[in-house]
């Protein structure tokens, strides 16, 4: 999967589902920022094990489960805060 994103190109990688379950977006050589990397999550619970096993663990929470629906209804995810510092999101696309 293929989508304009500004003067780049974002990709998402599928499997036989055609679902895409891991979506990379290129930065720029001279750019030092944080990454945000997203995994397809099979429904919104498997999210919320996501989330409790992050609190548990003391990783930061950037942003509990919740539905974002300014990206698309069903938009379900909660994002956190890796050691490194790069945005790592669990989402469930749908009901």
């Amino acid at each position: 999967m293929r989508f304009p994103h500004g003067d780049s190109i974002v990709v998402g990688l599928a499997g036989p589902d055609g679902q895409a379950s891991l979506w990379l977006s290129p930065a720029f050589a001279t750019e030092r920022r944080e990454l945000h990397v997203a995994f397809r999550a099979p429904d919104r619970a498997a999210v919320a094990a996501v989330h409790e096993a992050a609190v548990r663990d003391g990783v930061e929470v950037l942003h509990a489960p919740r539905e974002w629906p300014e990206y698309h209804p069903g938009y379900y995810a909660v994002f956190l805060r890796d050691p490194d510092g790069h945005n790592v999101e669990a989402v469930h696309h749908g009901p």
